[in-house]
């Protein structure tokens, strides 16, 4: 199981257009979201340990995402 909430994400699929959505659809995305959140994060907190800092802040996720 996902540690994301189902519910937000079927509601983002909604409104991006779906108009049924299976809840296996629903479930496959939280885990890809889930992935590519943990590269994100593991990306962001390099850099906020480059910058000396312990903390990872918005800057770090933005740069990661680049």
């Amino acid at each position: 199981m996902t540690e994301l909430p189902l519910a937000p994400l079927k509601r983002i699929l909604k409104e991006a257009g779906g108009t049924r959505i299976s809840d296996e659809a629903v479930v496959e995305l939280a885990k890809v979201l889930e992935e590519y959140g943990e590269e994100i994060g593991e990306i962001a907190n390099k850099y906020a340990r480059h910058a000396g800092r312990k903390t990872v802040k918005a800057e770090d996720i933005q740069m990661a995402t680049r």
